[in-house]
């Protein structure tokens, strides 16, 4: 039996009221848990990409695939591998900052990871990470020990690396580089 991992499927659909409804039913009545699920334009008018992130075996995800492809609204569907593609995440998370000090550690911690300071007050501050979601979730494992108030993530967005486009029959003429995390 195949190893269930974190699989990424990214859908172009058309931008429709009730398509997302459509697709997340369909994944409902296979019983799939989606961990995230992001929606938004594309580089092309009324036309949407969903990414959407799940645990599962690779088999089964293939089918739910296939299955997915089967909806009218839905132009073009693919499982996206991580080692393949880049993805992101982004988190906003508000944290208590009263103490000088403890400041003073999570500004060194924000410079580490590449985060930002996006809203300071005198008692907290609002940081923005954008990152793999590991990196974000490292960040914000260390961001509870000063006091989480609030936070707030995106689910995952991603694009396959190198010319190969999910948007479209014929590839962009890009080269392909990763840039570091």
């Amino acid at each position: 039996m195949a190893e269930e991992g974190m699989r990424i499927i990214s859908a172009i659909v058309e931008d429709r009221p009730g398509v997302l409804f459509k697709v997340t039913s369909l994944i409902r009545r296979r019983g799939f848990n989606i961990e995230t699920i992001t929606v938004g334009g594309t580089e092309k008018e009324r036309v949407s990409r969903i990414t959407i992130t799940m645990r599962g075996n690779p088999a089964v995800v293939e089918q739910l695939v296939k299955q997915l492809s089967k909806i009218p609204d839905v132009l073009k569907i693919s499982e996206l591998e991580p080692e393949e593609s880049a993805f992101r995440e982004l988190a906003l998370i508000k944290v208590s900052a009263t103490d000088p000090s403890k400041r003073s550690d999570i500004l060194n911690y924000i410079s580490i990871f590449r985060a930002r300071v996006i809203d300071a007050s005198k008692d907290s501050l609002v940081i923005e990470i954008v990152g793999q979601p590991r990196k974000v979730q490292a960040f914000l494992d260390l961001m509870k020990g000063f006091g989480v108030i609030e936070m707030a993530k995106t689910g995952t967005v991603a694009l396959a690396r190198g010319a190969r486009s999910s948007s479209s029959s014929t590839s962009s003429s890009s080269s392909s580089s990763s840039p570091p995390d």
